[in-house]
């Protein structure tokens, strides 16, 4: 009987902390998005099942901040693959100092989101930005450049600070993913006659597929969930905003905590589904 119930009891504090931290928000923003409850109206707070979910859905603010995400979204994931690939070929090396590169490699991953946004911000300042004095001083542009100025030019700004942010777990990963394929399928296609684009076709690319997956997971969800980066580059405008920075105005700017619990729903169910692609990457068996 002891046997049995040690193991709940040596569970036990992570199952409070869990219990209080994870699923206690999630059910209580569940309650907020099924009523009408907004701090302007404290005296007319009731249940109204899911119309706040039908507002949200039917709003032109909540696409127009989901087209911003997708945008996004679709930017980090395909620079972040291609680019973290890149980097960890470069970083599949055995020389000295490639302890001292693979540092030097995380050190985006490393910092604060906000701090990497403000870092891009100096650089993209249209009056005093790093980016535009080197194109006036090459005679490329005469006056400052807006980056942060129109949507589509702020949003492209925001996907490349996200995968700068990006790049250095999907470096890893891949990187992990190499190393663990054994030398010696290498050795033997060599032997057969393969040249290299046949064995990385063959061989590299398709026993590296479940840590692409796992890369690929977690740069989808950092670019839905992506936050700091917004309010660092272009504060709480409209201009930039995705659906997170949606849920945030809805909820502390306007004071709806009905509508805005029901756009943060939304926006886990859409990062709850590429979670699920990411347990499943993260538990897929790799066969050599």
């Amino acid at each position: 009987m002891k046997n049995k119930i040690l193991p709940y009891l040596l569970l036990a504090p992570m199952i409070l902390i869990m219990g209080v931290l994870v699923f206690y928000p999630i059910i209580a923003t569940f309650s907020y998005s099924l009523k009408k409850w907004k701090l302007t109206a404290p005296a007319d707070i009731r249940f109204v099942g899911l119309k706040n979910y039908a507002v949200v859905l039917t709003s032109e603010s909540f696409w127009y901040s989901f087209r911003n995400t997708v945008f996004i979204l679709a930017i980090v994931v395909v620079l972040t693959t291609v680019l973290g690939f890149l980097v960890s070929v470069l970083l599949n090396v055995n020389v000295k100092g490639a302890g001292i590169l693979l540092a030097i490699a995380i050190l985006p991953w490393a910092l604060p989101p906000y701090v990497n946004g403000i870092l891009w911000k100096f650089v993209f300042s249209s009056g005093y930005g790093f980016m535009n004095k080197v194109l006036i001083g090459l005679g490329l542009i005469s006056q400052p450049v807006e980056w942060l100025g129109s949507r589509w030019s702020l949003l492209l700004l925001v996907s490349l600070v996200v995968t700068w942010r990006s790049i250095p777990f999907m470096a890893l990963v891949c990187l992990a993913g190499r190393q663990s394929i054994p030398e010696g399928l290498y050795e033997a296609a060599r032997i057969d006659g393969g040249n290299t684009g046949t064995i990385f076709r063959t061989i590299t690319l398709p026993l590296m597929l479940p840590f692409l997956g796992i890369g690929i997971t977690s740069a989808s969800v950092t670019a839905i969930n992506v936050f700091d980066e917004i309010i660092a580059l272009s504060g709480y405008s409209d201009l930039g905003k995705n659906i997170l920075v949606e849920s945030y105005l809805t909820t502390f700017s306007f004071l709806d905590f009905g509508k805005g619990s029901a756009v943060t729903y939304l926006v886990m169910f859409f990062a709850g589904i590429l979670g699920v692609f990411y347990l499943r990457s993260l538990n897929k068996e790799v066969e050599y």
